[in-house]
């Protein structure tokens, strides 16, 4: 069996993701090339088009939310999502058990759980979302007149997780603010869930847009278990490999695994970027240098920053008295080619992030 190594998976997949090269895709068709993207702050998402793509105008980008071309719905690992609509109807029926087991094992809301009748709770939280949208706050504190006893934030919840509802705009419209606020999927979308996509399909999917992956890689992405069997029913259909560890890894034949040898430009992402949360194995992508750091593991995400498809650099973005500066802040010092690249590449963010003001590029570590 072919060994992949671990900078052959890093380029496979930087490929797969759009970071060797600026993709001329359009924003809806990357979304749903990329299986969406992780989306649960209000606008960081947007940094992650702008990264990929060739043409990426925010208030293009944004369209699709009010047109409701798109829409942010929680999905894989119960986390907020931007996916096409299309896409939602498909794919939220698939990953319904994720969101029916975190609903239950959450931290936060599982134990205001025990001993409720989800399926009531269900029924009356799409009465109350069919009369109109509401916020969670209010969903809950109507909810908690007929269950007094409990949490109304965790029946909130309970709702969020057991009835496919999205985030309405203008929350994740570029440039505006907003309180979160559900909406019915299908109401929102005026189509019903489908059941002509299959985890079979998703599983494919996933592989186009992150592989090649290993069964726990697949599993990591999407919250499922138990597919082990669905690799195996594809096994006919696909390509197998075997990373430096021995793990057996699945791709699609015909998808590209370029050269390892092959460049990668400088790229910035977003704190919730797929790319790092999306394998069981993440050091395809992650460094020690980044492991060193020691993040809190309830701390702020950090925003990383690629040099050589590796992270290398977290960075950091404020403004004050009209001066927008980006802080790029090196796991160790740079060589001045890297510096320059970072340069370039951020000048770009910058103009995306404030167009309007003066524009100031920091690193806080020296040159080699």
């Amino acid at each position: 069996m072919q060994i992949l190594t671990r900078r052959a998976l890093n380029r496979a997949t930087l490929d797969r993701q759009l970071l060797l090269r600026r993709s001329d895709l359009t924003p809806l068709q990357a979304i749903d090339h990329l299986v969406g993207l992780q989306a649960q702050t209000p606008h960081t998402w947007y940094v992650g088009l702008w990264s990929r793509l060739a043409a990426c105008r925010p208030e293009e980008v944004a369209a699709l939310l009010t047109q409701r071309r798109a829409v942010r719905i929680a999905l894989m690992r119960s986390t907020i999502h931007l996916v096409g609509t299309a896409d939602a109807l498909a794919l939220r029926p698939l990953v319904q058990p994720v969101l029916d087991r975190d609903l239950f094992a959450n931290h936060t809301h599982g134990r205001a759980m025990r001993g409720l009748d989800t399926g009531q709770v269900l029924a009356a939280g799409r009465e109350l979302l069919d009369e109109r949208p509401r916020t969670p706050g209010e969903l809950g504190r109507l909810l908690a007149q007929r269950w007094p006893d409990r949490n109304p934030a965790s029946l909130a919840y309970a709702v969020r997780n057991l009835l496919p509802v999205v985030q309405t705009p203008p929350r994740g419209v570029w440039g505006a603010g907003g309180r979160t606020v559900h909406a019915p999927l299908e109401s929102w979308a005026g189509a019903p869930l489908r059941a002509d996509h299959t985890i079979d399909q998703m599983v494919l999917r996933y592989l186009a847009a992150f592989g090649p992956a290993t069964v726990r890689d697949v599993q990591t992405w999407c919250g499922l278990t138990r597919l082990a069997e669905v690799l195996d029913r594809l096994r006919p259909r696909l390509a197998t490999f075997a990373d430096e560890n021995g793990a057996e890894l699945f791709d699609l034949p015909d998808a590209p695994r370029p050269d390892p040898q092959v460049s990668a430009p400088a790229r910035f992402l977003y704190d919730f970027d797929n790319l790092l949360l999306s394998h069981h194995d993440r050091s395809r992508v992650i460094t020690d240098g980044l492991r060193r750091q020691n993040f809190k593991p309830h701390g702020p995400v950090p925003r990383l920053v690629l040099l050589d498809g590796f992270t290398a650099a977290t960075w950091t973005f404020a403004t004050a008295n009209d001066t927008a500066t980006l802080t790029v802040h090196p796991f160790a010092p740079l060589s001045a080619r890297d510096r320059d690249a970072l340069t370039v590449e951020g000048g770009g963010l910058l103009d995306l992030l404030a167009a309007e003001a003066s524009h100031e590029i920091r690193f806080t570590a020296p040159l080699k």
